[in-house]
């Protein structure tokens, strides 16, 4: 579950620190018509939870055992869904990032979806927390047909706490293929004061906490007028949001004052947006 690779200094001697070293893989397939758990696999603090649900898509639910993450830790988790299936996949909790001894935490995400598959990716928020080091990578490979929903979402520190963040590094970096062909590229990339990068109208204008949505359809572009209608009905006060639409992907940027504004806002957009309730995760 750890791995002693990380050194710090104490009166002149160095300490290894334990570090959390965590793998999660799970796969859905339906070769008679009906979504069946076809793989898992789940190693150190990486863990994957399939609750019985009903009348809804098959869910698995991600969870870091560690609590979060600091530099040198790594999670790496991998989700596939062959062809015909609907699958859902979501975090526990919100995943939270926390001042890094040294090194950078790592994770990626690496997503296979078959053709006429479904595959949404809604996992909760991460919290940057002062002096964090985070670096998250993700990739998915669509065959034909396949639809993608993903959305990610990062907040710097608790507003409701007092913390404020003068410090972090956060990178987060999407690629999605499909049949091979590079559709999608997208990079988010703080270093330092995220003040400094932040405040300007042409990113987030000060906000504290962002999202993006992708929706990966051959149909993307026909809900775009829907998107921009729960835009427009976002509870008052929450976030700012727009959307656009072209070539098969329909992409929402959210900007917020704070965490559970932002939270507020995503809620009612996604659960608008698929027209079905968010996984019983979101609600705890």
């Amino acid at each position: 579950m750890y791995d002693a690779g990380l050194a710090s200094e104490t009166d002149g001697k160095a300490i290894v620190l334990q570090r959390v070293k965590g793998i999660g893989k799970v796969r859905f397939s339906a070769p008679d018509g009906k979504t069946r758990l076809t793989d898992l696999y789940q190693s150190g603090s990486a863990k994957v939870r399939l609750p019985k649900v009903y009348d809804t898509p098959a869910t698995a639910v991600l969870i870091n055992t560690a609590g979060g993450l600091t530099g040198g830790d790594r999670l790496d988790f991998e989700v596939g869904a062959d062809a015909g299936v609907h699958v859902i996949v979501t975090s526990q909790t919100a995943e939270r990032a926390y001042r890094s001894p040294g090194g950078t935490a790592e994770v990626s995400g690496c997503f296979t979806v078959g053709p006429g598959a479904t595959l949404e990716w809604l996992p909760q928020e991460t919290i940057l927390f002062d002096a964090s080091r985070l670096r998250r990578t993700l990739r998915a490979d669509l065959e034909g047909d396949a639809r993608l929903m993903m959305v990610e979402s990062f907040v710097l520190g608790r507003k409701a706490m007092g913390e404020q963040v003068k410090s972090v590094f956060y990178r987060d970096s999407w690629r999605i293929r499909r049949d091979g062909k590079l559709i999608f590229a997208d990079d988010i990339r703080l270093d330092g004061d995220p003040a400094e990068a932040l405040t300007g109208p042409a990113t987030a204008a000060g906000a504290l906490a962002a999202a993006t949505f992708v929706d990966c359809s051959a149909d993307a572009e026909d809900r775009l007028s829907r998107a921009r209608d729960l835009i427009d009905a976002l509870p008052e006060g929450t976030a700012r949001a727009a959307a656009s639409a072209w070539n098969g992907l329909l992409i929402s940027r959210f900007v917020s004052n704070d965490g559970r504004s932002l939270r507020a806002a995503l809620m009612s957009f996604l659960t608008g947006y698929r027209m079905t309730a968010l996984p019983r995760v979101w609600y705890c």
